[in-house]
């Protein structure tokens, strides 16, 4: 461990007479970490008792009370990480200035990214190179570390002006309440808008049940996800939960988060595992040659990662497994099923064929018929806590029919 000693001594800055703290300005933070992040506060739910499924408990839980970080959001006009916006960010909105109120040791480009939502961390990392924000009156860099009293000032661009706009989308609903909904996502559906991909996505539809049941969607951390907890790739099918109210999304959030949360996945694969069942330990972080993709790393990027599964059925070059992931990486299931040298059908990132009915039966005249040309992945079941009747759930999505079909062909040669 390195030990850095700040000084308490501080000079004066070359401009406007501001007093900055040398430490502040001089010192590089240690690679790979960064010390003293600023936690957000969360509430904790004592154990709960075992209950039948939809059926609360006699003696529910005791919960502590709301963090008043959470009951009582920030003005418009102040930071949730700083002090009250000055009158010079509020009259110009182009050129912000503000001052830490508090010692967050969080990187500045870390905090511009939390303040400003609108801008994303290249854009706004590209601005602090260019000089475009200060920190007491000197260019900042990305990497300087924020401490209280510090004067940030930031020449901004507007922020795209986008609007989530509702479309009628079919949604096929699991379950549904005034806190949270559950949606059995189909395939080809992106969760929510993304660069490149303002609309036809899921949260396009929720909008629009919303508009027409007169609901709503939790605000969550980024006005462009409303609703969102957790993710399903683009082109995996199953379970995704949908907060409606504020209380919800936290509440769900800390389950996911404190992995209690039981989720379980059904993948058909190519060849067929030695053992039954196994846990797969393996670090996960980006791929080093290709950025749009996930890979095992055995260094300091790879992130835990762990995977049990389980060989439902084997089909002599295809077996079906049952997925539970102890963990939420990006991509986790996908990356790991293709390191031990058994990938998804259908998905060609990580090493998978789509597969047409030929491939299967072995005739030539359906070799144009195909079966499944998406990773064979469905979320099938999630096991989780109301949150706010704190009963215990367990929901669960039916195969979509081209793993179905897909099932019936394998099933069919090997009888």
């Amino acid at each position: 461990m390195v030990n850095m000693k700040a000084t308490d001594k501080k000079t004066p800055a070359r401009r406007g007479g501001v007093k900055s703290s040398s430490s502040t300005l001089r010192r590089k933070p240690v690679a790979g970490k960064v010390r003293g992040a600023a936690r957000r506060p969360r509430a904790r739910v004592k154990p709960l008792l075992k209950t039948a499924v939809g059926i609360p408990s006699a003696s529910p839980p005791v919960v502590t009370a709301m963090p008043e970080a959470l009951e009582k959001p920030a003005p418009q006009d102040q930071s949730p990480y700083g002090g009250p916006a000055t009158e010079a960010a509020i009259a110009d909105p182009e050129r912000l200035t503000f001052t830490i109120r508090h010692d967050l040791q969080k990187r500045l480009d870390l905090y511009l990214r939390d303040r400003f939502a609108g801008h994303s961390r290249a854009m706004l990392q590209k601005l602090i190179k260019s000089g475009a924000v200060q920190v007491n009156g000197r260019a900042g860099k990305a990497s300087t570390v924020l401490r209280d009293g510090d004067i940030v000032t930031a020449a901004l661009p507007p922020a795209p002006v986008r609007e989530t706009l509702p479309e009628d989308i079919p949604l096929n609903i699991v379950y549904e309440d005034d806190q949270f909904i559950a949606i059995d996502k189909q395939a080809d559906l992106l969760v929510h808008p993304a660069r490149g991909h303002w609309t036809g996505t899921l949260i396009n539809a929720l909008v629009n049940h919303a508009m027409k049941t007169g609901g709503g969607l939790s605000t969550g951390s980024d006005p462009w996800r409303p609703g969102i907890i957790h993710r399903l790739d683009r082109n995996t099918t199953g379970l995704i939960l949908v907060a409606k109210t504020d209380e919800a999304h936290w509440r769900l959030a800390g389950q996911f988060e404190r992995r209690t949360v039981r989720k379980t996945y059904v993948a058909i694969v190519h060849g067929n595992p030695t053992l039954d069942s196994d846990l797969i330990d393996a670090a996960l972080g980006l791929d080093p040659t290709d950025r749009e993709k996930y890979a095992v790393r055995r260094d300091e990027h790879g992130r835990p990662a762990q995977t049990v599964y389980r060989v439902l059925e084997r089909f002599g070059r295809f077996s079906l497994l049952e997925l539970s992931p102890r963990t939420g990486r990006t991509h986790q299931l996908r990356v790991h099923l293709s390191f031990i040298g058994h990938p998804i059908v259908g998905d060609t990132l990580y090493g998978g064929k789509p597969l047409t009915a030929g491939d299967i039966t072995g005739n030539p005249k359906m070799a144009e018929h195909p079966v499944i040309d998406r990773q064979a992945l469905h979320a099938h079941r999630l096991q989780f806590v109301h949150p706010t009747r704190f009963n215990r759930m367990i929901l669960e999505a039916p195969l979509p029919k081209d793993m179905i079909e897909l099932l019936r062909l394998l099933r069919s040669i090997n009888r």
